[in-house]
């Protein structure tokens, strides 16, 4: 599903216009983006838990030359998806 059916979707589930539903949309993954940038859980009750973890530096290898490659430390956003979504796709 793209990002323009589901701003279709909403305005359509709320009796939003496609503008509104547009912001609305935006603003939802932009506050959760925001909370991530600062470290913290953001919990999306009913859906699931959108978290940040760390990511230790390692040495990896180049599959095609053998070689043994440097990989910097890093965050990685993880996502658990909760029970009421889990139970909605089964």
């Amino acid at each position: 599903m793209k990002k323009s059916e589901l701003i279709e979707a909403v305005a359509e589930a709320t009796g939003l216009t496609k503008a509104d539903a547009t912001r609305a949309f935006d603003a939802t993954f932009e506050v959760i983006k925001e909370g991530l940038k600062k470290g913290e859980r953001v919990p999306v009750a009913g859906f699931g838990t959108f978290n940040v973890s760390k990511r230790a530096a390692r040495t990896a290898r180049n599959p095609r030359t053998g070689e043994e490659v440097k990989v910097a430390a890093r965050k990685a956003v993880t996502f658990k998806a909760g029970n009421a979504l889990k139970e909605a796709v089964n």
